[in-house]
């Protein structure tokens, strides 16, 4: 899965009430430390036959439903901190101008905002701007009967979560994945409990090696949670009847009357999903991926259930994520000429030939509008999808891949005249480039990396395809990234009809050479490495191109008035250095070497250069712009006459608190403590 590149950095809070118009539309609702909430719209809506309407409707209530998942997957404190903290907001009638209000209210968003109490992408945790004592102070005049009842008296709540919040030491990082550290023991994440990593991944290889030869693996402890009781380990479940039962359990009922309103195809998909819900089973997992990647027709699509790996520093456990959309006909041809190409796009690949597929099968490929966010999906969101992930359903049975484009529609229309251009951009051609071919090269790339990318190459034979642990994920999408950006430049998309011109590729190689090697860092805290797996993954491919193509001087670090500007000199020959990464990071994975991509990620990926980070987050600071995106869902509504639905409207609030207090009162089923 690809997620969001969003350039910028923060405003003060006192700036949050800033909106910005275009076209009659509110598109930033929102804004406080790092973030800016924007709306998106979800044309085509109102267009839609009722079943399809329904559908929807009823999707995206299964989808909402799965929302503490994600909460207590990220910490096992983060569902009481939550509703200590909606129980203080919801009752408080103090001073509400106060600066200590301001930072509780702050913080209370960048935790909804997060899906917990660590930061969405830097992974460190966030550090409460009131006091302590006046903490203290909101508790005392809240009503004891708001706080969660099933955490044991106010006072051993406050007992429990109080060091989580104002302790720096106590679960600084949600997932730590430095070198020579338990990982583990070391990350806050709730997906292990009591289990060191030399367990965990002892536990798993043993699982693994019991499945050696079958052609159809399952996804080793992709549901569940790995505890140690009475030094044993065990797996909870998530499951009806399981871990998180409460929650699955709302799911499935609204799966249960989505699959009443649905086409025979997907009716027999959305079962095979409810059934595995049902059992845990991850043959039913590998079974419902089947009959989903193979629905290319449906016009309304989903995804609900455990599906990716980046918050487990091993790569097992997958965090919950929910989105509900339906196909951009007109959209998706581009995306359709190039899933046609698959095979010709493998077979001229510059990796090793005996890694190519020999036949390519199954891959589709579409532009969709969202209709709903949730999950690991909400508020931040991907722009690109490629399921499943399994290795041997992509080669048996193909992949189905996405671009969000009402979501990449809503960042551009968020970002226009916000000066980012004008300060990081050197020379005039290559901004006139971005301009008129920077969203075409934008969604291309996504297109690439979802539709063909990810789904490119094979492993070695006797390669499980686990072995490269925590690097697995930076690696994969590097992967991903590199096979998109090697053929944007490839005369074939001319000769296709995907694009005019190669400027297109040369405006999204330079967008995307700077944003690695420079912009990002306005993501990271001052004094910290990069963490974050898709941004190690751009500044390792864009490191190791600048370092091989320095002696030809292929990109340039151009010093100009006290500023640094990324400048390519030669898109051809960084094209070509493009090409060279993909053919060794594809033989790292089809081999499983561990070693090389260990080196790889650590040596390119991961250290930052103080003074360039110093710079960047001085220029980013007068821009007055943030570096974090994410959404407030749009509403949908059913109509009844005479007892009869007769259609579903839409609307789209503009109130970021309100809809996450709606959402906790409306879809949270699971127990503080699970």
């Amino acid at each position: 899965m690809l997620m969001t590149i969003c350039a910028i950095t923060a405003l003060s809070y006192s700036c949050k009430q800033q909106v910005k118009e275009e076209s009659g539309f509110q598109w930033i609702v929102d804004r406080f430390d790092d973030i800016k909430v924007l709306r998106y719209q979800v044309p085509g809506f109102e267009e839609l036959p009722l079943d399809q309407k329904l559908l929807i409707y009823y999707l995206n209530q299964a989808a909402l439903c799965g929302r503490d998942i994600i909460f207590d997957q990220n910490c096992r404190y983060n569902l009481p901190i939550r509703r200590t903290l909606e129980a203080i907001y919801e009752n408080y009638t103090g001073d509400k101008n106060s600066e200590s209000w301001k930072a509780f209210e702050k913080y209370l968003k960048k935790v909804w905002f997060a899906n917990g109490i660590h930061h969405h992408y830097s992974m460190d945790k966030f550090q409460p701007e009131f006091s302590e004592a006046y903490f203290d102070s909101l508790v005392k005049v809240t009503p004891a009967s708001a706080f969660p009842q099933d955490c044991g008296t106010l006072e051993e709540l406050m007992a429990t979560i109080k060091p989580v919040m104002f302790d720096p030491s106590v679960l600084p990082v949600r997932v730590n994945q430095k070198a020579g550290v338990d990982m583990l023991q070391s990350s806050a994440m709730n997906y292990y409990e009591g289990v060191s990593q030399a367990e965990a991944e002892g536990f798993y290889a043993k699982m693994a090696n019991a499945q050696a030869g079958d052609p159809q693996p399952i996804s080793c402890g992709l549901n569940s949670k790995l505890v140690k009781e009475n030094g044993k380990l065990s797996e909870q479940v998530w499951k009806v009847g399981g871990m998180y039962s409460l929650a699955i359990e709302k799911i499935v009922y609204w799966l249960t009357k989505a699959a009443e309103v649905a086409n025979p195809t997907q009716k027999e998909t959305i079962e095979s999903l409810i059934s595995y819900y049902k059992t845990g089973d991850l043959k039913e997992f590998d079974a419902y991926n089947i009959h989903w990647v193979k629905d290319t027709v449906s016009h309304v699509d989903f995804v609900n259930g455990f599906i990716e790996t980046y918050g487990d520093p091993l790569g097992y456990k997958a965090s919950w994520e929910g989105l509900v959309n339906f196909r951009n006909d007109e959209a998706t041809k581009r995306t359709e000429i190039i899933s046609d190409a698959a095979q010709w796009f493998e077979d001229h690949s510059p990796i090793d030939p005996q890694y190519r597929k020999k036949e390519v099968k199954g891959v589709s490929a579409k532009v969709i509008t969202a209709a709903i966010l949730a999950g690991d999906c909400y508020p931040a969101t991907p722009i690109g999808i490629n399921l499943p992930n399994a290795d041997w359903i992509r080669k048996d049975y193909g992949s189905k891949s996405v671009t969000i484009e009402n979501i990449t529609y809503a960042y551009d229309e968020a970002a226009k005249g916000n000066g980012f251009q004008e300060e990081f951009v050197l020379r005039a051609e290559d901004r006139e480039r971005m301009d008129k071919y920077g969203s075409l090269g934008d969604n291309l790339h996504t297109d690439l990396h979802e539709c063909l990318g990810h789904g490119s190459g094979q492993l070695a034979p006797g390669t499980r395809g686990d072995e490269l642990k925590n690097y697995g994920s930076t690696l994969e999408e590097a992967r991903a990234d590199l096979f998109a950006l090697y053929y944007l430049r490839d005369p074939k998309m001319i000769e296709l009809g995907v694009i005019p011109t190669l400027d297109v590729a040369d405006a999204e190689y330079a967008s995307y050479m700077m944003n690695g090697l420079m912009t990002q860092l306005a993501r990271i805290q001052p004094g910290k490495d990069v963490e974050e797996a898709h941004m190690r993954n751009r500044k390792l491919i864009a490191e190791w191109c600048y370092e091989k193509g320095r002696a030809e001087n292929v990109v340039e670090m151009v010093q100009q008035e006290g500023k640094t500007y990324v400048v390519v000199n030669d898109f051809a020959k960084l094209r070509d250095l493009f090409g060279q990464l993909l053919k060794e990071i594809q033989r790292i994975k089809s081999e499983g070497d561990f070693a090389a991509g260990q080196a790889l990620v650590e040596n390119y990926g991961v250290k930052v250069d103080q003074k360039l980070h110093d710079e960047v987050l001085e220029r980013y600071a007068k821009l007055n712009i943030e570096p974090y995106a994410g959404f407030v869902n749009p509403n949908y509504d059913v109509v009844m006459k005479d007892g009869e639905i007769v259609d579903v409207q839409i609307e789209y609030p503009t109130d970021y608190v309100g809809q996450m207090m709606e959402y906790s009162k409306n879809y949270s089923f699971l127990p503080s403590k699970n």
